[in-house]
Formats: structure tokens, C-alpha cells, sequence
């Protein structure tokens, strides 16, 4: 997996993340798979930042997105 892949794919999970949180404390249970799913899209993005010489600057996100998924897309 190379950094852009793990960036993307971090990203949605966080994004896709969020409903499952407020849903969860919203009905008055715990977040469990919310928080799961949001410390395992953090581990990928801090993993991407870190493997990636430079990092990633925050306007350069959406763009890395799009080539992922221009990348995999036929």
C-alpha cells in the first residue's frame, strides 16, 4: 500500500466514520465501532504523512483522492 492509497482510504473511513459516532451517542450507547473506525483512519493517515517524503499539505488531500481514484477506476 503506498501513501496516497493510505491517505485516501483514511480519509473516507474518518469521513464515513462521523455518522456512526453521532449515531451511537445519540441513541445513548457507546461508540464503539465509530471510535474503532476513527483511530483506524487516523493510524493510516499518520502512516501515510510520515511514509510520504514532505508530508502532505492540506490542499494537496482532495487532489490525492482523485488520482487514487482515477488510479483504480478503469
Amino acid at each position: 500500500m503506498d501513501a496516497d492509497l493510505a491517505m485516501a482510504v483514511g480519509t473516507v473511513l474518518g469521513v464515513l466514520s462521523v455518522p456512526s459516532f453521532l449515531s451511537a451517542i445519540s441513541d445513548g450507547r457507546a461508540p464503539r465501532v465509530g471510535a474503532l473506525t476513527l483511530v483506524i483512519a487516523g493510524g493510516l493517515v499518520i502512516w501515510a504523512v510520515s511514509t510520504k517524503p514532505g508530508g502532505y499539505k492540506l490542499a494537496e488531500v482532495p487532489a490525492v483522492i482523485l488520482t487514487v481514484i482515477a488510479r483504480y477506476l478503469p
